[in-house]
């Protein structure tokens, strides 16, 4: 099916104004394109974090709009009409849309990133530039993981520092970390998500990474929950822990990880806004563990964290 995305020019100060007035028009799904607005977003919705990456706020500079969607048949075609007579003081644009552009046009904003020392992220549909690092081809889908975010890359440098053979991937998303930890020779990863596509979603990024089937296994559960780590994990213990998944994860974390990690182990706890940083720490120390390195990114921390 055709849509008609219709995109009215505005101002950073005029956004909500606008949004208003096409509410009251009648007008539903309002896609506001303003990097004040999105920034709110995020620090207000610390987990969403990784479907935003620099790359769109450097694509929306200065401009703000806002994007509506109507059918593209004489209905829509109506509707935009009266929309333009009702707002003659605004710039409307208008292209036509099919349903399959919606999915994929966020992949414009995703090229391959050098990560640390040794890693070059390639999207599985860009082609892979000559190099000398190791290539992690990843498509992440609708859930979070792209490396774009300054928290997975902490991540992925820290893993050239801290050699595994056995990893626990909390919140494990596209499975990119678990991923990356494989190709630096891990011989396993245990993920965990609460998002019911990401075995699938792993599965597909673990094939077109050439790792066998097996080597990494995602169950959808929330790790928190009483008794889902006993179960799943068994006796396993593991060299490498990431939890990417923000200051509250990681702090409850705490309470239940030791258990889980192999002697001389490290935890990485990332996802943790610079503001929160000085509490998570002091949960950390307070729990009896000791810091190894902090990391700090684009107003991001991580921890290196040593348990037991």
């Amino acid at each position: 099916m055709n849509w008609l995305e219709v995109t009215v020019k505005t101002t950073p100060e005029d956004v909500e104004a606008l949004s208003e007035r096409l509410t009251d028009l009648g007008v539903e799904g309002l896609v506001i394109n303003d990097e004040a607005s999105i920034r709110e977003f995020l620090d207000d919705n610390p987990t969403a974090w990784d479907y935003v990456d620099d790359d769109v706020f450097s694509a929306l500079g200065d401009a703000s709009s806002v994007q509506l969607y109507l059918s593209d048949d004489e209905e829509g075609r109506l509707k935009l009409q009266a929309l333009q007579e009702a707002l003659p003081e605004y710039a409307f644009s208008v292209k036509t849309v099919r349903d399959d552009d919606w999915l994929n046009n966020w992949k414009k904003y995703f090229k391959p990133i050098e990560v640390g020392a040794r890693f070059l992220i390639v999207p599985e549909w860009e082609p892979v530039p000559e190099t000398d690092r190791i290539v992690l081809r990843i498509d992440p889908k609708h859930i979070f993981g792209n490396g774009g975010h300054a928290t997975t890359r902490m991540c992925l440098e820290a893993a050239e520092r801290y050699p595994a053979k056995n990893v626990l991937d909390l919140g494990c998303g596209s499975g990119i970390l678990s991923i990356g930890a494989l190709l630096l020779g891990a011989e396993r990863a245990l993920g965990f998500d609460i998002v019911p596509d990401a075995p699938s979603i792993c599965r597909d990024n673990c094939a077109i990474n050439n790792i066998e089937e097996g080597r990494l296994t995602v169950v959808v559960a929330d790790v928190l929950a009483k008794g889902i780590l006993e179960k799943y994990a068994g006796d396993s213990r593991f060299d490498l822990v990431f939890s990417n998944v923000g200051a509250d994860f990681n702090i409850a974390l705490l309470q239940i990880i030791a258990p889980f990690v192999a002697p001389g182990g490290v935890l990485l706890c990332s996802g943790i806004i610079d503001a929160r940083e000085d509490e998570v720490r002091r949960a950390i120390e307070g729990a009896g563990f000791t810091v190894l390195e902090t990391m700090r990114e684009d107003g991001w921390s991580a921890f290196a964290v040593r348990v037991g």
